[in-house]
């Protein structure tokens, strides 16, 4: 790929005394080449992973492309769950990007004359989880392949613009890398299909390209949106004194800024992202998140006898004593003061000068504040009747409950093509404006998902939308009066995952912005449950799921809750809730909550729960009282806007009641041996640039095979740094083991053992999942039947012998682990291994369907076998009796293979059983003779050792 662009910078962050690289696209592109060699010769690239939904509540879409001549047929990009493809008006889908290096998406573009379809890999959503991209993909297949045309330290793509009347013309926005500056950013050209770029404008390694818009069959005419940010695990600035509008009068060979002094748009530190919409070639839209700050307001008169928490900011213990208890206890109650907090005990506080009446204002705050309350102006709508040269500002009042504090994860705006005052902008909620802006209502239903990231206008029927937001599709045609849902792809982006031990188990989960969800592990995903209304899934609270923890003494006792550490214990026979968030004592700072606060009920005694905000806290009484048991186990937090020097991990010990073990997300791992009364930092003991640049402590995994053993992952991800950090110590933590040196650089978010085979471990990165037989040593791709998605969390249910793997994109994935289980070092060695076969219940429908119009139900044997090489084999089935009722030649690959058999008499088989048997066997309808009951044997003969193994059909 030719590039007339300049070649990108070594950037470094300098952190304390260590240094964090971002990684090179040189990194990613041969991590890529690495994992796709990794998985053709991976020893289980034949064990299945089964998707398990679900579906119902989807994931973040962030742009739609429809066929403008037959609307019914539009693809879905959704933000890290991969592109789909509808040609029934959303009634199916069919994925189309599942042989793709990547899942994560931040626009597409389709030409529909020649079924060319471009990706922009990377969201442009600046969200927590807004996953960088490989560059952009091309196909000419309509999905079937695809060709990365370039750009793979873009990492996030803003737009994709075609030219219809000549698709090698193609205009391109990158927004650059979400948490680094980088050179790779603005507006890229190409005339020849992508196979050399041109980059026309670059403003600065901070802004990026967000929108570009065409004026209608016109592409000479081009707007484009710069947008500056500047985004740290501790803070969010999401507008600069670079983000602007430009201009194109030649097809984006040129652009010229229009957003100066004097045009009526804003302009300076102020401006953040902004969305553009043209409806024709003189009249343009913007939609601004303005992050000025508002003129000051005349604060509402409150009633006499209420108190705010203003009110104690500069009261002097004086008039403090003087306030009329009743009153103070309302205010205490209303504001959920903890019991002990009333007024004649705060009193006593301010008597005795443990606390001064500023505290209750402290008491009240906590590290999110700032990004709730911030006065900003927010919304705004302008309007250019003359190309851009002026702009009018139409709201006429502030447009609020639409953006709140998250501007930039917003940002679409679309006029109807057919009615110049119809705009339409997208935040929470959806809304709608007739008057060109100056006023708006909410289009926003009851199965409508309040975040909204992508719209399409029918230009041919108006009141025809078709809506992406964080809970998939929906599509009206009476112009948001009422909307169909049309969510069957298995896209949910997870958090966390956990199963209990009911049978059959259920499996539990917290998604982005989809609340928390429980379902049972064999439900089927289809669409009985319109006509049933009951959904097997179902949802255990909303916000933004987060971690589970069932007691295993009984399943209906479920904590859970949303970010920010807002976790309740639910009962889920009687539906009642009780919140149980540790508070801090009066005069003290507040607790520091991670937008993914972590908790784990004790191995030891299902009472005790332990809960992680900047300290550790343990409740004996299943969260009703809680006492903390460390100091503060971060570096003390930063000034932000986003909760930060948080516990992000933590594990107890199942050897020993009160080995703990906890994580920050800057960068330093405790232990205690002592439950909690005395903590080291480990961490130190861990290679000192890694721990030093204070990167995400994803994962801390106390062993279940070996008391001293303690698992480590790091997490680069909020600094850019892809490389994939997993650590062993065998000594507490006093000295460790590097183990992900084999793993393609993809940042790691979990890390699990195997509860029977201590060797066997499992790691999921942000680029899919990886399985180790060895302790980590050497690992092998772990993907049949999982596309390359974000992993985050993994779960085995013991009992059944399942891992669990919750994608933050694919929903869930369940794998049948039982063999690899069985896989010691010894039998890793071995010229063949055949694994046990179960007994198999007999059945006469076997092949029979019960009516004309019926599937008929068929068997099958899965026989899985192990072979140190590649292999051929002659596969004998014997009955008891000896007689051959099948058989079979089959070449099998270095690792885990799968002969798959029917159940049903090979045409000698068959003959040889009937003779020796003297018996006749009657065919099924679908014409196989299938195999009566009795005991058989499975041989398996190769080059060395033949190896057999029995089951019964009874």
């Amino acid at each position: 790929m030719k590039f007339f662009i300049l070649p990108s910078l070594l950037l470094f962050w300098s952190i304390s005394s260590g240094q964090i690289k971002s990684t090179s696209k040189e990194d990613v592109q041969h991590a890529l080449q690495l994992k796709k060699k990794m998985a053709a010769n991976s020893l289980v690239k034949h064990i299945k992973l089964e998707s398990i939904g679900p579906s119902v509540m989807s994931g973040r879409v962030v742009d739609l492309d429809v066929n403008p001549n037959n609307p019914i047929e539009f693809y879905v990009a959704y933000a890290s769950g991969g592109l789909w493809y509808t040609n029934n008006n959303g009634t199916s889908f069919s994925p189309i990007m599942d042989n793709s290096e990547t899942q994560n998406i931040g626009d597409i573009a389709v030409h529909w004359e020649t079924g060319t379809i471009w990706v922009g890999t990377g969201e442009n959503n600046a969200s927590r989880s807004s996953y960088a991209g490989v560059g952009i993909l091309k196909s000419n297949d309509q999905g079937k392949t695809w060709e990365n045309m370039g750009l793979e330290d873009a990492h996030h793509i803003g737009r994709i613009l075609i030219n219809n009347e000549n698709p090698d013309e193609v205009v391109i926005g990158a927004t650059g890398h979400l948490y680094s500056p980088n050179t790779e950013r603005g507006i890229y050209k190409t005339i020849d299909g992508g196979k050399t770029w041109k980059r026309i404008l670059f403003i600065s390694d901070t802004a990026g390209i967000i929108d570009i818009a065409q004026a209608p069959d016109n592409f000479k005419i081009l707007y484009a949106s710069a947008w500056e940010k500047d985004r740290k695990a501790w803070d969010f600035l999401g507008s600069g004194n670079d983000s602007d509008i430009y201009k194109s009068n030649d097809g984006g060979s040129s652009w010229v800024r229009i957003s100066n002094n004097g045009s009526g748009f804003p302009t300076g530190y102020g401006v953040g992202r902004i969305g553009l919409a043209v409806f024709d070639e003189t009249t343009v839209y913007a939609f601004l998140d303005n992050q000025e700050h508002r003129e000051k307001t005349e604060i509402p008169e409150k009633k006499s006898n209420e108190l705010s928490k203003e009110d104690f900011e500069s009261m002097s213990e004086t008039d403090f004593l003087k306030l009329d208890d009743k009153k103070l206890n309302a205010f205490l109650k209303t504001n959920n003061f903890q019991e002990k907090y009333r007024a004649e005990n705060v009193k006593q506080m301010i008597r005795s000068g443990v606390a001064k009446p500023i505290d209750i204002t402290k008491y009240l705050e906590n590290a999110n504040t700032s990004l709730f309350n911030t006065p900003v102006i927010g919304a705004e709508v302008y309007r250019s009747n003359d190309g851009g040269k002026t702009w009018q500002k139409q709201n006429e009042d502030y447009i609020d409950g639409l953006l709140y504090s998250y501007g930039y994860y917003f940002g679409e705006i679309r006029v109807d093509p057919n009615d110049v005052n119809k705009v339409y902008l997208g935040g929470v909620p959806i809304i709608k404006s007739s008057d060109g802006g100056k006023t708006f209502t909410s289009i926003s239903r009851e199965n409508v998902h309040a975040d909204h990231h992508a719209l399409w206008v029918n230009p041919k029927m108006p009141g025809h939308l078709i809506n992406g937001n964080d809970g998939g599709v929906n599509i009206t045609y009476d112009d948001g009066a009422h909307w169909i849902k049309s969510n069957s792809p298995n896209v949910g982006q997870f958090y966390a995952i956990n199963v209990d031990n009911q049978e059959p188990y259920h499996v539990y989960g917290g998604l982005q912005d989809n609340g928390v969800w429980e379902g049972p592990h064999n439900a089927e995903e289809n669409s009985k449950w319109h006509q049933t209304g009951d959904y097997p899934w179902k949802s255990l609270m909303g916000g933004d799921g987060m971690q589970i923890e069932i007691d295993n003494r009984n399943h209906n006792t479920v904590y859970t809750g949303y970010q920010f550490g807002n976790y309740y214990r639910i009962d889920k026979n009687s539906g009642k809730r009780y919140y149980i968030q540790p508070k801090h004592e009066l005069g003290e700072a507040p607790y520091r909550f991670n937008w993914q606060t972590p908790i784990q009920l004790s191995p030891h005694n299902q009472d005790i729960l332990y809960f992680g905000s900047n300290k550790l806290h343990r409740s004996m009484n299943q969260g009703d009282d809680w006492e903390v048991i460390s100091p503060d186990l971060t570096r003390g937090g930063k000034k932000g806007n986003v909760a930060y020097g948080t516990l992000t991990t933590i594990s107890e010990s199942p050897f020993a009641f009160g080995l703990l073990y906890a994580g920050s997300d800057d960068g330093l791992v405790h232990i205690s041996k002592d439950g909690g009364s005395n903590w080291e930092n480990i961490s130190k003991n861990i290679d000192k640039v890694q721990t030093d640049a204070k990167l995400w402590v994803s994962r801390v995994v106390a062993s279940k095979h070996k008391k001293e053993r303690v698992y480590v992952c790091l997490n680069g991800y909020r600094w850019d740094d892809f490389t994939p950090y997993i650590f062993r110590s065998d000594d507490y933590g006093k000295s460790w083991s590097t183990l992900s040196t084999v793993i393609p650089t993809a940042a790691v978010n979990v890390i699990i053992e195997d509860p029977e085979n201590e060797n066997l471990l499992f790691a999921g990165t942000d680029n899919g999942l990886y399985v180790s037989f060895d302790q980590g040593l050497s690992w092998e791709v772990f993907q049949n039947g999982m596309p390359n998605v974000a992993v985050h969390d993994l779960v085995i249910q013991p009992e059944a012998k399942h891992l669990l793997v919750g994608t933050h994109g694919r929903s869930i994935y369940k794998a049948d682990i039982s063999v690899l289980q069985k896989m010691t070092p010894e039998l890793l060695q071995k010229e063949l291994v055949v694994f046990d076969i179960n007994d198999i219940k007999h059945s006469k429908s076997w092949g029979n369907p019960p009516n004309t119009w019926a599937k008929a139900n068929t068997p099958g044997l899965d026989i899985t076998f192990y072979s140190p090489q590649p292999n051929s084999y002659e596969a004998v089935i014997k009955s008891d009796e000896g007689i051959i009722v099948s058989q079979t030649e089959l070449k099998a690959d270095k690792g885990f293979n799968i002969l798959s058999y029917d159940l049903a008499f090979s045409e000698t088989g068959q003959a040889s059983y009937t003779k020796k048997k003297k018996t006749d066997l009657k065919a099924a309808k679908d014409g196989k003779t299938y195999l009566p009951k009795g005991k058989y044997t499975v041989q398996l003969k190769g080059k060395g050792n033949p190896s057999k193994v029995t089951f019964t059909i009874d």
